[in-house]
């Protein structure tokens, strides 16, 4: 059996996309007879501490759905302060950058990025070893950074990002791109460069639609994930008007707005906007069985990134208000999976939701097994990864 390790900064039981993604692959890999493990940090996101199983150790190794999963030491933080984020991403970086030249790995080795810190060392400290490095982007750094104001164009530490995404352009054996515009990017540097579009796409193990439309009650929009700078929320939430709309927002999730959020919504009673804290997975699904559509916001449009959402929620069979341009705002249009509203126009998003709360619930249930069919035919993560390994990109 083949062996092959994933290099990633989150992983189960962490929350949110990337840990996700990161274990649907994994997943997919063994199915597919490769002996796969994982190095990650001790488990801390979204909040920024050791979950209690791991406090007060240095390294664990365990095996989860037949993964091996190494957890190296980190120092834990979600900080908005930019030198303590750095910092924290290179106490992993570190613990990593020991790890992989002092241990035995496999000849192939898949790299997430970002972050880009943590990308370099291993790309850096692998590029010695003759491994086949294979690049998985998720979202262009430092693009995205400068798009949502995080860091300023032309400043050093710009510069300096600039030379690690070039780097680990450069010395990967291949990149997978979550989207056609991150392969673009990175042809943009090296025309020559071997791509591959990888989607996000969930696997759910459903073949039967689940979802249950409630008459009685009216249409409930969610959002479920992370409620950070990049997302938004908490500037949604004081933009969106329901108040005279058969409409609700129900809100899950954790992250960097979460006591900003609550207080507010504490204080407006009668937005009409519900806030549930976080949930476990299984039980976060089977909470949204009774709801109607899926909100997915960015807070700028970001150059290369998709949100998984898209096909998260629209393989379970839920339409998408989409809010966040770039690509997804592409693919929810030629998919017919729902509305969309350009990124910060707040006025056409409130319009748009008037054109929801005039459907009947037949529509929407309707709706809403056309958007199963499609996802399921469009969005199959097994399809995906038959025709990588037949391109033997891993």
């Amino acid at each position: 059996m083949e062996e092959i390790l994933i290099i990633s900064n989150y992983y189960p039981p962490e929350k949110g996309a990337a840990a996700n993604r990161i274990e649907q692959l994994a997943l997919k890999l063994k199915q597919n007879k490769y002996n796969v493990s994982v190095v990650c940090p001790l488990a801390n996101y979204p909040k920024g501490e050791l979950f209690p199983e791991y406090k007060g150790k240095f390294s664990v190794t365990e095996v989860l759905q037949e993964i091996t999963v190494k957890r190296l030491w980190i120092y834990p933080s979600n900080s908005k302060n930019f030198i303590v984020r750095v910092f924290s991403i290179l106490s992993f970086s570190l613990s990593l950058f020991f790890f992989l030249m002092f241990k035995k790995t496999p000849k192939k080795i898949i790299v997430q990025s970002p972050p880009l810190l943590l990308s370099f060392i291993s790309v850096f400290t692998l590029s010695f070893k003759s491994k086949k490095i294979i690049l998985n982007v998720s979202d262009l750094w430092p693009l995205a950074a400068i798009e949502l104001g995080v860091i300023k164009i032309n400043s050093i530490s710009h510069k300096f990002l600039c030379f690690l995404e070039r780097f680990i352009y450069k010395k990967a054996t291949l990149i997978l791109g979550q989207s056609d515009e991150i392969i673009a990017h990175v042809r943009s540097i090296y025309p020559a460069k071997n791509c591959y579009l990888y989607r996000n796409f969930p696997d759910h193990k459903t073949a039967e639609f689940g979802l249950t439309t409630t008459l009685d009650e009216p249409i409930k929009i969610f959002y479920a994930g992370l409620l950070g700078v990049a997302q938004g929320v908490f500037e949604l939430c004081k933009q969106i008007n329901l108040e005279s709309l058969p409409v609700e927002l129900h809100l899950f999730g954790d992250g960097a707005e979460k006591k900003q959020l609550e207080d507010y919504l504490q204080n407006h009673s009668k937005k009409k906007i519900f806030f549930h804290g976080m949930m476990e997975r299984k039980q976060l699904l089977n909470e949204l069985k009774t709801f109607d559509i899926a909100l997915v916001p960015l807070k700028t449009r970001i150059y290369g990134s998709v949100p998984s959402k898209i096909f998260e929620y629209g393989s379970l069979g839920f339409p998408v208000l989409y809010f966040g341009g770039g690509e997804g705002e592409d693919i929810v249009r030629e998919n017919k999976l729902g509305w969309i509203a350009p990124v910060g126009d707040y006025v056409s998003l409130n319009n748009e939701i008037k054109v929801i709360a005039e459907l009947r619930k037949e529509d929407l249930k309707s709706i809403k097994n056309d958007v199963f069919q499609k996802a399921e035919k469009s969005f199959n993560l097994d399809n995906q990864i038959a025709e990588l390994l037949s391109k033997n990109v891993f």
